[in-house]
């Protein structure tokens, strides 16, 4: 048995290399920024409310709740941004292969009626 004092193994609180657990993070500037410009269902608004409650939450002491909050939060988070960001880029691919998809269909178009309209000199003699 080892008797020698200071023991290494029994200090208490974090070392100087190892800082222990960090506290979690609550992704407010994100809820925030998803909130006012990107607000895509409202899910913005939803990151916010989890934001703050996770906020709430570390302030209080109670870490595994606010890292539940802080987890929904990002969730939402990602969600907010992912739908604002891919939404306008699905709707512009739409809108090109709509406007390449109706030219054709109007050159098309022009090729019919000139032929039908124009008729053929065998119909006239």
């Amino acid at each position: 048995m080892d008797t020698s004092y200071p023991r290494e193994d029994h200090k208490r609180g974090p070392s100087p290399g190892n800082p222990g657990p960090q506290p979690p993070r609550d992704h407010l500037v994100w809820s925030i920024f998803n909130t006012i410009y990107m607000n895509f269902c409202c899910l913005g608004f939803v990151a916010l409310a989890f934001s703050v409650k996770a906020r709430d939450r570390r302030a209080a002491g109670d870490v595994e709740a606010a890292r539940r909050f802080s987890s929904r939060a990002r969730c939402y988070n990602a969600l907010a941004t992912a739908g604002s960001v891919l939404l306008p880029l699905a709707l512009a691919a739409l809108a090109v292969t709509g406007v390449i998809h109706l030219a054709q269909l109007a050159h098309d178009s022009v090729g019919f009626f000139t032929y039908q309209l124009g008729g053929s000199d065998d119909e006239d003699k």
